[in-house]
């Protein structure tokens, strides 16, 4: 309980007493004058100062309870003064001195700011509000307050109604009192604001205690504004809309970041299946990703080719020849990506890949190796599937060579592409035109690259057209047991 007058001898108390007296004589000649509505409000009003009265009385009563029959008295006076009718201008005056003497109560307590505005009209975009109490005369009030303003408003009687209610709906505010049976205010801030669909919801918190250490406590858990009971109706019109522009912010900064996400997912999905995840993840997150140029990488290089190819399809009509094509670069292009290579480009049904370009990694070339014996191993389920579907049986012949080339962006600023320049991609090429059908045939440069043991042929020298040493291959067999 803070410090001040004791309830007994505040000075407030006795002139807000006096305000009521004065108040039920005039309602009490004239009561018949009113509708149901404003003589149910007359009813809780004169209720309140009943229950007040007694508190005042009660050494024992709390500060929290007596703050609730003021946050009472003093909305159903505002609720009753905006209903009346000019006839009623009597009773209009004493309902204003009654609420003078509210706001004597206030000040005597550092309470809420006196409520000179207390008319004024706060415009704010109509919000889904929920109103946390377990007195259901508050929640009324809450409810009867904000849905004057345009706002739809839900209750809660409990710290667990109000969860459920956040789970069910898209709460825009939430007004939450503290002092609880069961889970209290505290333990229900706690809960919104470790929550990550909720956290983002702006909490004023309402209550009639007006410790520091309570304040700053909330403040502390999350939540966004702190009003004294009785509050001043127009204060919270205007922490509510604030509240609801930060939530609607909030709401389209979500909304801007799922797009951009879907966009994103659309752009990898799309352009992944022209580039290489890396090469994709690299324009993307990187704002020099699309300037032309490049840079010196050494890198493992690896052609693959059907062999035959342009005799087996004048064989087949053209659908049949899309069909065998697809089925082996599709499996190639899984298996490829599986062992992190960058797929350059696809020339007919040539592939050719890089290991270490973009991104380089100390195993390149061993990649590049354990990728071609997949790649071979591969086609006993590829020619299966052609068999089955009446196609002819392909083998692939497969060329790995490593060496220093330029990867990077080529071509103009209209048009480009990643790809790599260099003599070690004319050696391999050279390579990849003698391989037979189901043969690997890697350049000594690669097989003094690999940190594995691997099991290889014979070596060949090759004497080829437009390169003027010999070239020194192996036949990879496959991995060392």
């Amino acid at each position: 309980m803070t410090s001040g007058p004791s309830k007994s001898t505040a000075p407030w108390s006795d002139l807000l007493l006096r305000n009521m007296a004065e108040l039920r004589e005039l309602y009490n000649h004239a009561s018949d004058q009113f509708d149901e509505d404003a003589q149910a409000d007359f009813a809780r009003l004169f209720d309140g100062s009943s229950r007040m009265d007694e508190m005042l009385r009660d050494a024992d009563s709390s500060r929290h309870d007596l703050m609730n029959v003021l946050s009472a008295v003093r909305g159903y006076s505002e609720i009753l003064r905006e209903d009346l009718s000019a006839e009623h201008a009597d009773i209009d005056a004493a309902l204003a001195r009654l609420l003078k003497a509210v706001d004597s109560a206030n000040s005597d307590s550092d309470s809420t700011p006196a409520r000179a505005s207390s008319r004024r009209i706060i415009h704010s975009e109509p919000g889904f509000i929920l109103a946390v109490d377990d007195l259901q005369e508050n929640r009324e009030l809450a409810a009867r307050y904000l849905s004057r303003s345009g706002h739809i408003v839900v209750t809660a009687a409990s710290g667990e109604e109000a969860l459920l209610t956040l789970d069910q709906a898209d709460v825009d505010v939430v007004l939450l009192d503290l002092m609880m049976p069961g889970m209290d205010g505290h333990e229900v801030l706690r809960r919104i604001k470790e929550h990550p669909e909720w956290r983002a919801t702006p909490v004023i918190v309402i209550s009639g205690r007006q410790d520091m250490d309570g304040i700053i406590e909330c403040i502390e858990a999350g939540a966004d504004d702190y009003l004294f009971k009785p509050f001043n109706p127009v204060l919270l019109q205007a922490r509510i809309k604030a509240g609801i522009e930060r939530k609607r912010w909030h709401d389209r900064e979500e909304l801007y970041r799922q797009q951009l996400e879907r966009n994103e997912k659309f752009i990898r999905a799309t352009f992944g299946r022209y580039l290489s995840d890396e090469i994709v993840t690299d324009i993307l997150e990187r704002p020099e990703g699309l300037e032309l140029g490049g840079d010196l990488r050494r890198v493992t290089i690896m052609m693959a080719d059907i062999r035959g190819f342009t005799t087996i399809s004048e064989r087949l009509a053209p659908a049949q020849v899309v069909t065998l094509i697809n089925r082996y670069l599709g499996a190639m292009t899984d298996i490829i990506m599986a062992h992190q290579g960058t797929i350059d480009e696809f020339i007919g049904d040539a592939i050719l890949a890089v290991f270490g370009a973009p991104q380089h990694r100390d195993d390149d070339a061993d990649r590049a190796v354990r990728c071609a014996l997949a790649m071979q191993q591969a086609m006993e389920e590829i020619n299966q599937r052609n068999r089955e579907d009446g196609l002819p049986e392909i083998s692939t012949g497969i060329a790995l060579n490593t060496g220093d080339v330029i990867a990077g962006n080529i071509g103009s600023e209209r048009r480009s592409k990643y790809g790599f320049v260099g003599h070690p991609m004319n050696v391999t090429s050279r390579i990849e035109d003698v391989t037979a059908g189901g043969e690997i045939l890697i350049a000594g440069s690669t097989l003094e690259s690999l940190q594995r043991e691997y099991r290889v042929g014979q070596s060949r020298e090759l004497n080829v057209k437009g390169i003027d040493e010999l070239l020194q291959v192996y036949p990879l067999l496959g991995e060392q047991s």
